[in-house]
């Protein structure tokens, strides 16, 4: 601050201030930051092109990463993006390198280009490999502790996941999923 170095105690918190209710292209996630979970929001903004070639744009996360979704979005859930520009954000300013990110992603571009908004209260985190499948990621109890905390109750985990948590342990719903289609059923 103009003051100097001040703490941040809810980093998520900050993060997730000014989020819009009910926005489509909107998706919060869990990554974890060392050994702290923090939950943040990718935005993406998808709009027909005016040109021949679509432009893709990436701030927060990897160019060469969200072609790579973008591509599992187009071959593995039958989504046609070959004539939108697609923007990616992530709030903050935030630059994520971790791949649990990857559903969320793919999330808020179908929320993007089908105008449908993903539930406020839900947070998605989970690796996507080149099938569509959804793969695990590390830290699931941290990650779902942190989304309990900050008052969400619905949560898309990978399918294996499951396996190293008790879901009874927490006051969340709990949606597993193997696939990216999977999980775009549940929007």
């Amino acid at each position: 601050s103009s003051k100097g170095i001040v703490e941040i105690l809810n980093p998520s918190m900050m993060l997730l201030e000014g989020k819009g209710n009910r926005i489509s292209g909107s998706c919060v996630t869990c990554v974890i930051e060392g050994s702290r979970p923090i939950l943040t929001e990718i935005q993406s903004l998808t709009t027909k092109t005016n040109f021949g070639t679509p432009r893709r744009a990436a701030a927060g996360i990897d160019y060469n990463r969200l072609n790579l979704l973008l591509a599992v979005l187009e071959k593995r859930a039958g989504f046609f993006i070959q004539n939108m520009d697609i923007y990616i954000n992530v709030v903050g300013g935030l630059e994520l390198d971790e791949t649990s990110i990857d559903l969320a992603v793919i999330l808020s571009v179908f929320s993007g280009l089908t105008d449908k908004p993903i539930p406020d209260d839900m947070v998605v985190f989970g690796e996507v490999g080149l099938g569509g499948e959804v793969r695990n990621v590390v830290n699931i109890d941290l990650r779902l502790k942190e989304i309990q905390r900050l008052g969400f109750n619905k949560v898309i985990i990978p399918a294996q996941g499951v396996k190293q948590i008790n879901p009874d342990e927490y006051n969340l719903e709990i949606y597993s999923v193997s696939n990216v289609k999977q999980a775009i059923h549940l929007i």
